[in-house]
C-alpha cells in the first residue's frame, strides 16, 4: 500500500472553527500480517470492523416484522451539503422580504408556478418531479450535534452511540447483489457518527478517493499489480488451509465466522467484473456527463482559474451503484458554513450543485428508476434570517429546507411553509424525525421496530417518529 496515498485532506477554510475542523475518519490503514496473501481489500474490510461483533450486535425486538405495505424505495442517494446551506438563497426565497433578509438574489420561476432562487434555474425546470419541503425543523444549530441528528435520528448522549440512516437499512434489509449495501463518495461524515450499537459490520464503504479528480481509483479496490488470477487462487487456497487449521485448535467459531465473512466480500469484489465496472465512469456518454454539469464552474480559484467541481461524477458513480445493488449511497459535496459573504458561497458552489440535481434527477427518470430510488438533498441546518454585518448568515435550525425526489415521494410539491423572512414554519411543520421515520417507511422499514442493543436494551429506530403522509404519492 502506498504510503503517499494516505495523507490526511487540507483543513476546510470556510465557515466556524467547528466546520473547518471536519478531517476524514480514517488516517491510515496499514496492511495486516495476510498481507502476503495478496487481499489487502480483505484486511481493510477486517480492520474497519473495530469492535466484537459478538457484544455489540443488535437484533430485531419484532423478528420477523414485514412492513405494511411493498417498500417503495429500494434504493436511497443522500446529497449531503455540510456546514448549512441556505433556505433564503436556494428553495425558499424572500424576494417581497426586505433586503437584509432576503439577501442579494432573485428567483427563479419553476415548471409548476413557484419560485426557487435564481441560483437553481435548472431545478426549477424539473420542479414537477421534486419535493420540496420549507418547513423542516431541527433542533440544534450546532454542526456537531446537527450533522448526528439528521444521520442517526438521535442528538447525540454520552450513554448511547446510536447508528446511521444508512447503516440501519444496511443491518436491516442487508447486501443486494455483489456490492456492499451502504457506501459514502468519497468519506464518511466524522460528525455523523457511525454504526453506534450495531456491528460495524453494517458502516459505509468508503471509497476514500474521489470520482471528480483525475486518476480516480478506488484504493485496494484491484488484484496486486503483478499477481495473475491464478496465483491469486493458490493464496486464497492457502489462506483457507491455514483457517481451516485454526479451526481445528477450537479457536472462537464466531470469531471465525465472521472473518470469514468479510474475505468472501472481499474476494467477491476484487474479482467480479460487475462490481469492478460499477466503480468507474467506463460507458458514460459525453452527454450523460455534461447532464450533470461536468463542466460547470464556480468562481475562479486561487489559480485566477475556473475549476469544476466533481459533483457531476461523484452524482454518476452513486447511480451506477445504485443501479448495482447498492441500497443506500451517501454522497457529499462543498462547504456551506457561509457566516461571511453568503453570495460569493453561493456563487461558487450552486452552479454546480443545479445542474447535478438536475441531471440525476432527469437521469433517473430517463432510466426508469425515479420511482424505485429516493434521491435526497440534506444540510445539517439552515441560515439565519437575516444577514449579518459580515455579509453573511450564522447557524439556524428552527426552519429550514430540504428536497426529495423519486421513491414514492409526492412529485411537484411544495410542503409547508415558512413565514415572511423563513425564520420560523407558518404550515405544516416536520420535525426531522417524522422525515426519517417516512423515508424508513418507504424503505418497507418500520421505524417503531426497536434494535436490542448490549443484549437486553430495545431502543427504538427512530423515537416518537410519525409519517407524514402528506409528502406521499
Amino acid at each position: 500500500m502506498d504510503p503517499t496515498n494516505l495523507r490526511e485532506p487540507a483543513p476546510n477554510l470556510r465557515g466556524c472553527a467547528g466546520f473547518r475542523s471536519i478531517i476524514s475518519r480514517r488516517a491510515a490503514i496499514q496492511a495486516g500480517v495476510l498481507g502476503a496473501f495478496g487481499l489487502s481489500l480483505g484486511d481493510l474490510l477486517k480492520i474497519e470492523t473495530r469492535a466484537d461483533d459478538s457484544k455489540t450486535q443488535a437484533f430485531s425486538a419484532s423478528a420477523g416484522f414485514q412492513g405494511n405495505a411493498k417498500p417503495r424505495a429500494l434504493s436511497v442517494i443522500q446529497l449531503h451539503l455540510g456546514g448549512g446551506m441556505p433556505q433564503q438563497e436556494s428553495f425558499d426565497p424572500k424576494p417581497e422580504a426586505p433586503v437584509e433578509y432576503r439577501g442579494s438574489f432573485g428567483v427563479s420561476k419553476t415548471n409548476h408556478g413557484d419560485h426557487f432562487s435564481e441560483n437553481f434555474p435548472k431545478t426549477a425546470a424539473v420542479a414537477n418531479k421534486l419535493t420540496v419541503i420549507r418547513s423542516l425543523v431541527g433542533r440544534i444549530p450546532d454542526h456537531q450535534q446537527a450533522s448526528y441528528h439528521l444521520f442517526t435520528g438521535y442528538t447525540p448522549t454520552a450513554v448511547i452511540d446510536y447508528p446511521q440512516m444508512g447503516a440501519v437499512v444496511s443491518h436491516e434489509l442487508g447486501v443486494r447483489g455483489e456490492l456492499p449495501p451502504y457506501i459514502a463518495i468519497p468519506n464518511n461524515n466524522i460528525y455523523a457518527g457511525s454504526t453506534g450499537f450495531l456491528s460495524s459490520t453494517y458502516g459505509a464503504f468508503e471509497l476514500n478517493a474521489d470520482p471528480g479528480q483525475a486518476g480516480f481509483k478506488v484504493r485496494d479496490f484491484s488484484i496486486p499489480e503483478g499477481v495473475s488470477t491464478a496465483r491469486f487462487d493458490r493464496r486464497r487456497t492457502a489462506r483457507q488451509i491455514v483457517e481451516q487449521n485454526i479451526r481445528q485448535l477450537e479457536a472462537d467459531p464466531g470469531t471465525l465466522d465472521t472473518m470469514d465473512d468479510f474475505y468472501k466480500r472481499a474476494y467477491t469484489l476484487l474479482t467480479s467484473s460487475k462490481a469492478q465496472q460499477a466503480f468507474t465512469l467506463n460507458g458514460e456518454t459525453p452527454e450523460t456527463l455534461e447532464l450533470y454539469g461536468q463542466s460547470v464552474t464556480g468562481l475562479r480559484g486561487p489559480d485566477n482559474k475556473f475549476h469544476p467541481k466533481g459533483l457531476a461524477e461523484r452524482l454518476i458513480m452513486a447511480r451506477r451503484l445504485v443501479e448495482a445493488g447498492t441500497r443506500f449511497v451517501t454522497v457529499t459535496y462543498g462547504e456551506w458554513d457561509s457566516h461571511v459573504d453568503v453570495r460569493k458561497n453561493c456563487l461558487d458552489q450552486m452552479p454546480a450543485l443545479d445542474h447535478a440535481i438536475a441531471g440525476l434527477v432527469t437521469d433517473l427518470d430517463q432510466r426508469g428508476m425515479l420511482d424505485s430510488t429516493l434521491f435526497w438533498v440534506t444540510t445539517e441546518f439552515g441560515r439565519t434570517p437575516k444577514v449579518n454585518n459580515t455579509s453573511g448568515r450564522d447557524h439556524w435550525a428552527r426552519c429550514y429546507s430540504m428536497l426529495l425526489a423519486g421513491g414514492g415521494f409526492a412529485p411537484g410539491l411544495i410542503h409547508g411553509a415558512s413565514d415572511a423572512t423563513a425564520a420560523e414554519p407558518t404550515r405544516d411543520a416536520v420535525p426531522l424525525e417524522d422525515l426519517l421515520f417516512t423515508i424508513y417507511h418507504q424503505l418497507g422499514i418500520d421505524a417503531d421496530k426497536e434494535l436490542v442493543a448490549f443484549g437486553t436494551r430495545p431502543i427504538e429506530i427512530i423515537k416518537n417518529g410519525t409519517l407524514v403522509k402528506a409528502l406521499l404519492a
